[in-house]
Parts: C-alpha cells; sequence; structure tokens
C-alpha cells in the first residue's frame, strides 16, 4: 500500500518483484532497487509478501506472507524516521 502526502492509497498487487520470482536456497539472500508512483513529494509504503516454502524434496510448501512494516518515501532522498 503505498500512501501519499495527502492521504491518497495507491494498491499495488502483482506477481514478482520487479519483474523477478526469485528461488532462494536455504542461507541465500535476493536484494533489489524498486521505484512506485508517488504524487507528491513524501509519502509511505507497507505491505506483504507472498511466499511459497520449497520441501527438502524440491516440491512446493506451504505458502507464508512475510510482513513488510511500514516506511518512509522520499523524493527528494531525505532520511525519514
Amino acid at each position: 500500500m503505498i500512501t501519499d502526502a495527502t492521504g491518497r492509497v495507491e494498491e499495488v498487487r502483482g506477481p514478482g518483484v520487479v519483474g523477478e520470482q526469485p528461488i532462494l536456497s536455504p542461507g541465500q539472500s535476493f536484494s533489489y532497487t524498486s521505484g512506485c508512483p508517488l504524487r507528491t513529494r513524501r509519502g509511505t509504503m507497507a505491505g506483504e509478501f507472498s511466499c511459497v516454502a520449497l520441501k527438502p524434496d524440491g516440491e512446493w510448501g506451504e505458502a507464508v506472507e512475510v510482513i513488510v512494516g511500514k516506511f518512509g518515501l522520499d523524493a527528494d532522498g531525505e532520511t525519514m524516521a
């Protein structure tokens, strides 16, 4: 959920992260840089990622929701508390 400085909320849904659907083994990590539509200079973002755990045999396991806590967005590049 992207919220701009006026309180307007935009929900973003879709598969993958920046067009990718990484498959990670235990101990691996994935990072990326992204952007989002924002009508004001500042705002916030929060939400979740839906992930699927792989079983040791490589088969798909249960779905897991990973919560992303609210964080600040700043078009000017300033650090926000």
